[in-house]
C-alpha cells in the first residue's frame, strides 16, 4: 500500500493511493503515527479497506491541493552520514568504518511540495536526495537478520543541510540539518511488499531543471538491515521512527566552485517506486 496524508499543515487526513485516486480512510479512526504502527496498523488498515472500499470517498490526485508528510510526527529522525563512497570523496572525508549517526529535528518535517524556507543568515543551504526507512515496531538489540521484520515502509526524503551551520559553527551536525522545512517526506509511504529490490532503486535530484544527483540505492555502503540492527544497539527505535540512509554524490558543497540554493530555485527529486517531490526555495 501507499500511505498518504493530505490537507492543510497540521490538519492532514489519512488516505491510501489507489491508481490515480486517493482513498479517504479517515473513518478508520487512526492517523499514521506511533500507535498505528505499533498495533499492526498497516495490516489492520489493509483488511479494513478491503471490506469497506466500495463505500469510501475517492478523490482524484489532481484534486488534492496538498500532500503532507505520509506519517504523523515520529519520535526521531536518525540520519546516516557519508553512506555513499562518491559522496564521501566529494566532501573530502574518509569513508567511515562504522555508520556516522546524527539526528534531525522532527520540526523540520514537511510535505513533499511545501516550500523550502531558506534559514535566516544562511548562505550555504544544500540539497540531498535520500532513501528513508520507517520503523514498524519497537526495536532494541536486534540482529541484522531480524531487521526486515521491523520495517513499516520506505519513503523519499530530501535531507536539506545548511553547510555553514553544520560544519563551520562548531558542535554537532544537527544544527545544519534541523531548520524548518529541511525534511520534506513523501509523497507516500510504500509498504515493503510493494518493492522488489530496495537495493536497486534509481534516485535523482535536479535544481532548476539541471540534473545534480543521479545514482542508485545499490551504492549504499551500509545496507538497511545492518543500519537498523546497528542503531538498535545504541537506542530503542520506536514505531514510526525514520532512518534516512544517506545521499550520493552531486550535492552543492561538492561542486567546484560550491553551489548553494537561493530564493526562487526549484528543487525536484525522486526515487524509483517512491514518487517525486518538488520544492521552491523562498
Amino acid at each position: 500500500m501507499k500511505l498518504v496524508r493530505y490537507g492543510e499543515p497540521g490538519k492532514e487526513t489519512p488516505g491510501i493511493l489507489l491508481k490515480e485516486k486517493v482513498v479517504d480512510v479517515e473513518a478508520f479512526g487512526e492517523d499514521f503515527g506511533e500507535k498505528f504502527f505499533e498495533t499492526d496498523g498497516i495490516n489492520r488498515l489493509r483488511k479494513w479497506v478491503e471490506r469497506n472500499l466500495k463505500t469510501l470517498p475517492l478523490i482524484l490526485i489532481s484534486d488534492v491541493e496538498r500532500f503532507g508528510p505520509p506519517l504523523k510526527r515520529p519520535s526521531k529522525i536518525i540520519c546516516i552520514g557519508l553512506n555513499y563512497a562518491d559522496h564521501a570523496k566529494e566532501a573530502s572525508m574518509e569513508l567511515p568504518k562504522e555508520p556516522i549517526i546524527f539526528f534531525k529535528s522532527t520540526t523540520a518535517i514537511c510535505g513533499p511540495s511545501d516550500p523550502l524556507v531558506i534559514p535566516h543568515n544562511s548562505t550555504k543551504t544544500d540539497w540531498e536526495v535520500e532513501l528513508a526507512v520507517v520503523i514498524g515496531k519497537r526495536a532494541s538489540y536486534i540482529s541484522e537478520e531480524e531487521a526486515p521484520q521491523y520495517i513499516a515502509g520506505y519513503c523519499l526524503h530530501n535531507d536539506y543541510s545548511e553547510r555553514e551551520f553544520q560544519l563551520e559553527r562548531g558542535g554537532q551536525w544537527v544544527k545544519g540539518k534541523s531548520c524548518d522545512s529541511f525534511a520534506p517526506l513523501g509523497p507516500y509511504l510504500m509498504t515493503p511488499g510493494e518493492i522488489s529490490d530496495i537495493n536497486n532503486l534509481k534516485m535523482w535530484l535536479k535544481v532548476n531543471g539541471k540534473m545534480m544527483q543521479d545514482s542508485s540505492s545499490m551504492h549504499l555502503v551500509f545496507k538497511i538491515p545492518f543500519l537498523i540492527s546497528y542503531i538498535s544497539q545504541f537506542m530503542t527505535l520506536l514505531p514510526g521512527d525514520i532512518i534516512s540512509t544517506g545521499t550520493p554524490a552531486g550535492v552543492g558543497m561538492g561542486m567546484k566552485p560550491p553551489l548553494y540554493l537561493k530564493k526562487g530555485d526549484i528543487i525536484e527529486l525522486g526515487i524509483e517506486g517512491l514518487g517525486e517531490q518538488r520544492q521552491e526555495a523562498i
